[in-house]
């Protein structure tokens, strides 16, 4: 699972081109990269010992490796004739060039209980890191990355999961330009990369600071994560439209729709007609300046909002997605006379709908014993539950199931498109 934090508090044949003519394309930048990421290999990882196996048909895994070989002709056939000597299965390759060496980056299926790090370290290839991979993989670089782009086209809120299916598990965070000195001269528009480090300008204010300790970022990662940001800042702010309208059960409607900071002061405003204790049940605590945390929440770099709002204009309900970890976070507040009539439930459910879409394992709601509507459309999600208590509040974890019917609206909640 990829990480994603806030602060709330292709394939290519095996041959090798004249080694100085790469070397000079890569330049000195390059050499420097390479010389920085000695000694922060990630260990490799060893999947069992058993001997190759033979004729008979057994089971593979799909597997993501990286590995460094010696830039020279015959270096990246010595490596692929000792994975071919396994009958490990090259389904795609990339490479990514260093001067006198090579980042070789493979898609392979592997035969069950390969020690493919050994098999490596035969065909001479060092610092390999290697992790499971699946079906969604096999997709060839190219139209992977044109995916990627389509999706931050389409919605501002997609940028953050975006970077983290391009560069693996990852954390994310969005902070402000002063954290790194004073001035535009902190983080150069080009970015900066310092081994297991990217920080990029981001296009809303402040600095995108992305952080992979377990392997460092190639230059080539580095360009294509600062080509999505760049494509990011052109196209400016956006957001999918459309609204679902909601039939609640004790009659009336209101519709549901995405909401971002172009809705601070509506969702001020619903701020200020709701009780201090539904304030209380939300924030666990008392509430000062709602504009101090609003922004904050409605904000796309963190997550995704839902609105519920009524026919006149007025939000009477916001839900929010917050990328926080591999357990993302759920929250709701429902304005006082709109409680108890489904909103909140339905908000939930498209919440997790969203989180399931984007990958996440986990979602997780912060609330208390005592707020009976946000325990009641947790269990109404139909998933696995886990409850802790961790200082005074109660934190369910709702476990993400393909097949469960998170999203679906229940029968009494009859929605059209719009």
């Amino acid at each position: 699972m990829f990480d994603v934090t806030n602060d709330r508090d292709g394939g290519r044949t095996p041959r090798r081109w004249n080694p100085l003519a790469r070397a000079a394309r890569c330049g000195e930048a390059l050499h420097a990269w390479r010389s920085r990421r000695h000694g922060h290999a990630p260990p490799a990882h060893d999947t069992g010992g058993a001997p190759p196996p033979g004729p008979a048909a057994v089971e593979s895994v799909l597997w993501r490796m990286r590995t460094t070989v010696r830039d020279e002709p015959g270096a990246l056939a010595a490596l692929c004739t000792a994975l071919a000597e396994r009958r490990v299965d090259i389904l795609s390759l990339q490479t990514h060039p260093l001067g006198a060496h090579t980042v070789d980056e493979f898609l392979l299926r592997v035969p069950a209980g390969t020690d493919l790090t050994a098999t490596v370290a035969a065909g001479d290839g060092t610092d390999t890191w290697a992790e499971r991979a699946d079906t969604h993989d096999l997709v060839d670089g190219p139209t992977r990355m044109l995916g990627l782009a389509a999706r931050t086209a389409t919605d501002a809120a997609e940028l953050p999961l975006v970077l983290r299916q391009l560069l693996g598990r990852c954390t994310i965070r969005s902070q402000p330009a002063k954290a790194f000195g004073d001035g535009p001269a902190a983080v150069p528009p080009e970015g900066v990369l310092e081994d297991t480090v990217i920080r990029l300008r981001d296009p809303e204010g402040g600095v995108l600071t992305v952080e992979r300790p377990y392997l460092p970022f190639t230059p080539t990662e580095f360009a294509r994560a600062r080509a999505l940001v760049e494509l990011d800042a052109r196209l400016g702010p956006r957001m999918p439209g459309g609204r679902d309208v909601l039939s609640l059960s004790e009659g009336g409607h209101v519709s549901v729709r995405r909401a971002d900071t172009a809705d601070l002061d509506a969702a001020r405003d619903m701020h200020e007609r709701c009780s201090a204790e539904t304030l209380r049940r939300r924030y666990h605590g008392p509430v000062g300046d709602a504009s101090r945390y609003l922004g904050h929440l409605l904000g796309p770099r963190f997550g995704r909002t839902l609105a519920a709002q009524t026919a006149s204009g007025d939000i009477v309900a916001l839900g929010h997605l917050l990328w926080d970890g591999d357990e993302t976070e759920v929250a709701l507040i429902v304005e006082d006379a709109w409680q108890r009539r489904g909103i909140g439930a339905e908000l939930l459910s498209r919440l997790v709908g969203m989180a399931a879409e984007a990958g996440c394992a986990h979602v997780y709601a912060v609330t208390q014993a005592s707020n009976t509507g946000m325990v009641a459309a947790m269990r109404g999600l139909n998933l696995p539950l886990d409850y802790q208590v961790e200082e005074g509040t109660l934190v369910i974890t709702a476990r993400l199931d393909a097949t469960s019917a998170a999203g679906t609206p229940t029968p009494d909640q009859r929605v059209s498109r719009r």
